[in-house]
């Protein structure tokens, strides 16, 4: 496995005119066509800064592997005969603001032209845009990061002056659009169906074996300590001597060609599924890669479709189509929404939800065995995949009522793959419905019954996934009756939801009486103490 590299920090040049471009820590596209020709008159500048290290309470892993990933590029850069300016976290040249940085290096160059990337998240767009505006004697220019598979409007577009977005739409388009697992006749999916989504949620058996996870290990201890000796607040663990993600392209090439080898044949069947047994299961663990752009989203599904061609005896056309459908649809779906609503996106809250996130959240330490096995991993490992993140930790804390600001900040700054445009339309969105159905069409909500279909984590439980009130029940049970009466005024009209109204109606007065003590009980220890 490569080191990281030396200090990159290059000279100021004797001549000028210069040109100036800037690269975000997620725009690691080393086939961008700014890449294709080397320019003695153009610097590129990478920088670490305190103001992308301090806008939320990140894990340390992810400060680490953001940092190895970029230090990592800007070598590759230069061995390919481009010129770099890498500012590093602790060079007391740095003013650790992107903008300051800027306006020091403009001078230090003589640089009478800009250029940069379009960032992926709305503050930066803002702020750098604005930074141009200000901009005396040096023209600008912002381009595309040529890595998305629509544009920015592509979701408002669509469905303008329609009442709804709608994903499966979106998808489809983009299937057509692309030519991706599409017949011949270029109108008419393969096998006569776009979503094979039905057959992808499956409990993982017993007898199934979990591949292992493809190892990078790197001792991180100079870099750890140069991050904490900076003041850099961060959250979670880690051993540095075994630092375990990849950060560079070959290495996540790597990793793409592992998952296909290994797990995308049970990846369909058992993405759902959850287990202490393992971490990570069939998932790819690509999206990291992907959001920082060291992947292309297109080499990545044509990889998936070229081996199914030529293993279709052993990878199910499930598995493959789910796959693609988080790519090609989810991900580039959920940025979509995010340039359509934001910046107001970030501040709704449908349900007026205030209460804070339980303390054991940073902690792992709780009774709940299946919040216990997400939140440890989560710590421990910067990840857990989409239904952890979804049915476990974003389910219970919708259910106990918590702020969506405390959610959002919570998942944009334990996971490594969390950027705001996909973290925040899954997490505000997705799982709190705290924007009232603009991603999705019903809460994703759920008692015990749920958690104990689709994992082992109720088995080794010290709560009875059978109760709902008393010293020994589960508390999502009692919670997920209570959030849905305190909710009924929002929900009840929700078609998708009108079954378990019925069912509540048709419990005895007593059974919902005893039913809403108890989630009161479970809301006020975790408010007052955040027992768990």
């Amino acid at each position: 496995t490569a080191q990281q590299p030396n200090s990159l920090t290059a000279q100021p040049p004797n001549r000028p005119p210069m040109t100036l471009r800037l690269l975000l820590g997620d725009q690691l596209h080393i086939r961008h066509s700014w890449f294709r020709e080397r320019r003695p008159d153009v610097v590129y500048v990478l920088m670490e800064v305190r103001s992308e290290t301090d806008y939320v309470r990140h894990h340390l892993q992810k400060v680490i592997g953001f940092f190895l990933a970029m230090r990592h590029f800007a070598a590759e850069l230069e061995a390919e005969g481009h010129r770099v300016h890498y500012i590093r976290l602790d060079d007391p040249a740095n003013r650790q603001g992107i903008e300051a940085n800027l306006e020091w290096l403009l001078r230090e160059y003589g640089a009478t032209h800009f250029e940069y990337l379009l960032p992926d998240e709305w503050r930066l767009d803002e702020a750098l845009r604005a930074f141009c505006a200000g901009l005396q004697g040096v023209t600008s220019a912002v381009l595309d990061t040529e890595h998305f598979l629509s544009d920015r409007a592509a979701v408002r577009r669509q469905f303008a002056g329609k009442k709804t977005y709608l994903m499966e739409a979106f998808y489809r388009k983009m299937r057509e659009k692309y030519q991706i697992l599409m017949e011949p006749d270029g109108k008419t999916p393969l096998f006569g169906r776009w979503n094979f989504d039905a057959e992808n949620r499956k409990k993982l058996p017993k007898q199934v074996s979990i591949p292992p996870a493809t190892p990078f290990h790197r001792d991180v201890p100079e870099l750890a300590d140069m991050i904490h000796k900076a003041g850099v607040q961060t959250i979670g663990r880690l051993d540095v001597h075994r630092f375990d993600w990849p950060v560079t392209r070959a290495e996540n090439l790597q990793l793409l060609h592992d998952f296909l080898r290994f797990r995308l044949r049970f990846f369909g069947d058992y993405q759902d599924a959850m287990t202490g047994r393992d971490w990570l299961l069939f998932h790819s663990r690509l999206s990291f890669a992907l959001n920082l752009k060291l992947l292309h989203p297109m080499e990545v599904i044509q990889a998936a479709v070229d081996y199914w061609e030529s293993h279709q005896d052993l990878v199910p056309y499930a598995a493959l189509e789910g796959f693609v459908r988080q790519i090609i649809g989810w991900r580039e779906y959920m940025r979509g929404i995010y340039w359509a609503e934001m910046p107001g996106y970030r501040s709704l809250n449908y349900f007026g939800h205030q209460a804070p996130l339980p303390e054991w959240y940073w902690t792992g330490e709780t009774d709940m065995a299946c919040l216990r096995q997400a939140i440890t991993q989560s710590l421990d490992r910067a990840y857990a995949h989409h239904i952890q993140r979804l049915m476990l930790t974003g389910n219970f804390a919708l259910l106990l009522g918590v702020h969506p600001d405390e959610v959002d900040a919570w998942y944009l700054g334990i996971y490594m793959d969390a950027v705001e445009w996909v973290e925040i339309t899954n997490t505000r969105g997705m799982s709190q419905f705290a924007d009232g159905g603009i991603v999705g069409t019903k809460p994703y909500v759920s008692s015990a019954n749920y958690i104990h279909k689709m994992s082992d984590h109720c088995a080794g439980c010290r709560y009875d996934r059978n109760l709902r009130h008393g010293p020994d029940a589960c508390p999502f049970n009692s919670l997920y009756w209570d959030f849905h009466h305190r909710h009924r005024a929002l929900l009840e009209r929700n078609p998708r939801i009108g079954m378990v109204y019925k069912v509540w109606d048709g419990m005895a007065e007593e059974e919902r009486r005893r039913i809403l003590e108890a989630a009161g009980e479970v809301r006020r220890r975790m408010e007052e103490d955040g027992g768990g």
